[in-house]
C-alpha cells in the first residue's frame, strides 16, 4: 500500500511541475475566481475590454490602491499597483470583442502572495461591472 502511495505521489509532483499552465479552480467563497499553481488569480468576464479597464480604474480606486504604471502586453495591458505591503500586477487580455481576462498577481514578497486581495480586486471590477456600488 505504501508502495502504490508512493509512486502515485511522485507522479502527482511530475505531472504538476511539468505543467507550465497548470491551474486549480476554486469555488465558493471566492465566486469562481480561478488560481494558478503560483496563486495568481483570474477570471474571464463578458465585458469589453475598455469597459473592463475602466472598471479595474475604479475598484483600485475604491479599494485605496494606488496605480503605479500601465504598460502594454500581448492582447491587452498590466497594470502595477501598490499598497504600503503589496506589489500588485493586474493583466487585462482581450479574448473576444465582448469578452476579456482579468489576472491579479498581489505580492507580499518573493515568496509570499495575497490571494484574498487578488479574489477581492476581481470581485470589486466585477460589482462595477454589473453596475453594483
Amino acid at each position: 500500500m505504501r508502495a502504490k502511495t508512493t509512486t502515485f505521489c511522485l507522479l502527482m509532483c511530475i505531472a504538476l511541475l511539468s505543467s507550465g499552465c497548470a491551474s486549480i479552480l476554486l469555488t465558493g467563497a471566492s465566486g469562481g475566481v480561478a488560481y494558478t499553481v503560483t496563486n495568481v488569480a483570474y477570471k474571464t468576464v463578458t465585458f469589453p475590454f475598455e469597459q473592463v479597464g475602466d472598471a479595474v480604474h475604479a475598484a483600485l480606486k475604491r479599494m485605496g490602491i494606488k496605480e503605479a504604471g500601465k504598460k502594454k502586453i500581448e492582447n491587452g495591458v498590466e497594470i502595477s499597483a501598490t499598497t504600503d505591503r503589496l506589489k500588485i500586477y493586474i493583466e487585462i487580455e482581450r479574448i473576444t470583442g465582448k469578452t476579456t481576462k482579468i489576472s491579479v498577481d498581489a505580492k507580499k514578497n518573493v515568496v509570499w502572495k495575497d490571494s484574498a486581495t487578488a479574489t477581492e480586486i476581481i470581485e470589486q471590477v466585477e460589482k462595477i461591472l454589473e453596475g453594483g456600488k
